[in-house]
């Protein structure tokens, strides 16, 4: 192998993708996106449906969602650092293949048993795409363009969780269940077939995997975020216990890759304080997210009294808002401070919990559709810029484990939150609603503060690059 067939992917990895190999390589990853994302959000709506037609209880049945979940929770980190080792690429396109092979056997499936089973399978290949996707925009976009193709990125994944709900029903009243997992073959065979000739392929550092570090991972992953779901639903008990093994884990980890050159936990990266900080921020969004996100459903439910159908509708606004918001603040953040725009962002998320917080006994859907929408702006301002910031403070080398701790934070968020409700409806019931979304409120605001400290950390003003040693 010649100097030039060296420097040729390194190139690349400089500069981007040329164009129209660029375009292409986004089509890619968009469809392996929509994927992913339609994936999740059909089978959440089509839970109670797969349930009765299968004969199983809800408590069993739930395990279709949480084995998929499991799955990726544990394997994220892993693979973001193996990533790194063997390029992006050799994780990214054998997962697209996993997922859509994992989709059909969901769709032939019938048993609980072996739908769960395809399920953890398909979860295995949306770690891959999860894990690396961050890496690969980086890569396809020169650093002059990364924020509008971040910003792009969150409107695709915002509308496609958006129709998601909409086309499971759609194809509910028309088919069977399994046909909301068939949906995939086709888009999965495109993403494989372009993306195989168009993502890019950046060489890896070509270190030996630590395997060990990588079970120790996965306990900390796995115990830390199921035992706090387990928690928030049975109390102490088993959760609890997984909790403090996660915890162990993590200890564990940390100590066996002190003074590592790449670790698998990525404590390098931590010590940027751009990066700490845009770490920080996003695990202190995601978690007001989601304590809004739970607790909405059932304040228009339980307490405002409107139907499932309703709650569908009158939630779309917030998602809308975030694909729209998205690629704006995105190429924004191309030439504006993130910790500006993150900070404006979620200050405005912040007014618009604090509305829905005060929404009264009887609004109008009107008054409850401006409120989400208003929640959607602030946070779409808030997430491109966010992710930009954090992704080209890391190395090169590095962007694997930068995208697996992007994906990481918010997985830590989304669960915090998700566990703060289900703790609260423990205590008072769901006619507590509107005080979280108070406290939501709150917790954005700190979010926005957060990200403000980051106008007074300048970011380095040029990122190391990774150079293969020449025999």
């Amino acid at each position: 192998m010649n100097r030039r067939t060296l420097e040729r992917p390194q190139a690349e990895a400089e500069d981007g993708l040329p164009v129209p190999r660029r375009y292409w390589s986004v089509v890619s990853i968009w469809l392996a996106l929509t994927m992913a994302v339609l994936d999740g959000a059909i089978a959440n709506v089509a839970l109670p449906v797969i349930a009765g037609q299968l004969g199983a209880s809800p408590s069993a049945s739930v395990w279709v969602i949480n084995g998929y979940q499991l799955t990726i929770t544990v394997l994220l980190l892993p693979l973001a650092a193996l990533g790194d080792r063997i390029g992006y690429k050799c994780i990214y396109i054998p997962g697209l293949a996993l997922f859509t092979l994992g989709s059909v056997a969901c769709a032939v499936s019938g048993s609980l048993p072996m739908l769960i089973a395809a399920r953890v399978f398909q979860g295995i290949g949306a770690a891959c795409i999860m894990s690396m996707n961050a890496a690969l925009v980086r890569a396809t976009y020169p650093a002059s363009m990364l924020g509008r193709g971040i910003g792009y990125n969150a409107m695709v994944l915002s509308m496609s969780a958006a129709t998601g709900p909409t086309l499971a029903a759609l194809i509910l009243s028309v088919a069977s269940w399994h046909w909301l997992f068939l949906i995939n073959l086709p888009i999965g065979i495109a993403a494989l077939a372009v993306g195989r000739k168009a993502l890019p392929d950046p060489h890896g550092h070509g270190e030996l995997f630590d395997w060990p570090s990588a079970l120790l991972s996965a306990a900390m992953m796995g115990g830390f975020v199921f035992g706090a779901e387990m928690f928030a639903r049975e109390g102490a008990g088993l959760g609890l216990v997984l909790v403090i093994a996660g915890l162990a884990g993590g200890a564990a980890l940390i100590w066996r890759e002190r003074g590592e050159a790449n670790p698998m936990m990525p404590l390098d990266l931590l010590r940027i304080p751009i990066f700490a900080l845009s770490i920080a921020t996003s695990i202190v969004s995601f978690a007001a997210q989601m304590l809004a996100y739970v607790a909405i459903p059932f304040l228009l439910q339980s307490v405002l009294g409107r139907s499932v159908f309703a709650t569908g509708l009158l939630m779309t606004p917030w998602p809308i808002a975030v694909g729209i918001a998205a690629p704006f603040a995105g190429r924004l953040a191309d030439r504006v401070p993130s910790g500006l725009l993150g900070g404006i962002g979620l200050a405005i998320f912040a007014v618009g919990l604090f509305f829905l917080s005060r929404l009264g006994e009887s609004p109008a859907n009107f008054d409850i559709a401006w409120r989400m929408a208003v929640c959607g702006l602030g946070f779409g301002l808030f997430q491109s810029p966010n992710n930009r910031t954090l992704l080209s403070a890391a190395p090169k080398p590095r962007s694997g484990a930068a995208g697996g701790m992007l994906a990481t934070a918010r997985l830590l968020g989304q669960t915090t939150g998700a566990v703060a409700v289900g703790l609260a409806f423990h205590l008072a019931g769901v006619r507590v609603t509107p005080t979280l979304l108070l406290f939501a409120s709150i917790v954005a605001l700190v979010a926005a503060g957060v990200s403000m400290l980051r106008l007074r950390v300048e970011p380095p003003s040029r990122v190391a690059v990774y150079r293969p040693i020449l025999d």
